[in-house]
């Protein structure tokens, strides 16, 4: 039988890509959520939905103001995402470094035709 998937850590929480609009929305500062609403195009309970599991895992943080509840990001919570992915820059670099050799290759035998 096949485990239910689990939000239980921000790399679960982010594999949804609503969860990642909703994330991307709130780099811009805090929002209310029929902002959020707006932004995204869903109905408000699955916008709720999607920020009940991110408060889950810490990625965002909801304040009360009067009849509002406003969200904003938690980066903090998303660190374990960054520490993962540059793990991966040394691959990158090694990468682009082996393009740029092959595009200059590239330009220094155009240049010689003509």
């Amino acid at each position: 039988m096949a485990r239910a998937a689990t939000t239980a850590d921000a790399f679960n929480a982010v594999a949804e890509p609503r969860r990642r609009e909703i994330l991307d929305a709130l780099t811009q500062g805090e929002r209310p959520v029929n902002e959020l609403v707006d932004l995204l195009g869903l109905a408000q309970p699955h916008v709720s939905r999607h920020l009940r599991v991110l408060r889950e895992v810490g990625a965002v943080v909801v304040r009360d103001e009067g009849r509002q509840r406003l969200y904003r990001l938690n980066p903090q919570a998303l660190k374990p995402i960054h520490d993962w992915v540059a793990s991966y820059q040394h691959l990158w670099e090694e990468r682009f470094n082996l393009l740029e050799d092959v595009l200059e290759d590239v330009l220094e035998d155009l240049k010689e035709e003509h």
